[in-house]
């Protein structure tokens, strides 16, 4: 007699070590948090996050993002597009850096690595309106329910007041985006701090 057995699908962590170790381009959705999705490829893996190496619409690097794995709604592996984009990244001498040593498993670690790695890091939080809100700014440091940076507004200006955020709230972090480099650029070196109050935040 035959035994039939029911193969169970894989889960999004394991699909996404796959897409790590094969080096497949992947297309990955966030759909409770926002409308897009993000093209690119796995650069490392934790327990609860996962490194993305962002490929942008323009062909080009985007950035590394940290995601979580419980906030993916749709994972396509590899992207449906991937012949296409993978040529196309070639063609332009593009070099992505995979594998990356990143720590994912702790968020204060996540912070102090992508500060090491860029002048700014995009915060996104998912605790104040519909859609994820980024907010863009320069590390100061760290309290117990939290952390601290000083913010780069949308007009390149730095604010001279620190913004806290909740480690509850954040839901991505992100480093070397072009659009937070470029506000790094126009706004020059960081001013000192007026005060040690937290001001309100100023998103991008």
């Amino acid at each position: 007699m035959t035994k039939i057995v029911e193969l169970k699908p894989k889960s999004i962590p394991a699909r996404l070590r796959e897409a790590m170790r094969e080096r497949t381009l992947v297309r990955v959705w966030r759909e409770h948090l926002e409308p897009g999705s993000f093209t690119g490829y796995v650069a490392a893996v934790g327990q609860e996050r996962f490194l993305l190496w962002a490929l942008g619409d323009y062909i080009g690097f985007d950035g590394l993002f940290v995601l979580r794995y419980r906030d993916v709604t749709r994972l396509e592996t590899p992207d449906h597009h991937a012949d296409f984009l993978e040529k196309a990244v070639k063609l332009r001498g593009l070099m992505p850096e995979l594998p990356i040593t990143f720590p994912l498993d702790d968020l204060q670690q996540v912070l102090m690595a992508a500060a090491e790695r860029a002048p700014a890091t995009s915060i996104y939080v998912d605790t104040e309106a519909e859609n994820e809100i980024c907010y863009i700014g320069k590390l100061l440091g760290f309290e117990a329910d939290g952390f601290t940076v000083q913010e780069v507004s949308p007009h390149a200006e730095w604010l001279r007041e620190p913004s806290f955020f909740g480690w509850d709230e954040v839901s991505c972090i992100s480093m070397n985006e072009p659009y937070a480099l470029a506000l790094c650029e126009v706004a020059g070196t960081p001013p000192a701090l007026e005060k040690t109050s937290i001001d309100t935040r100023t998103k991008h």
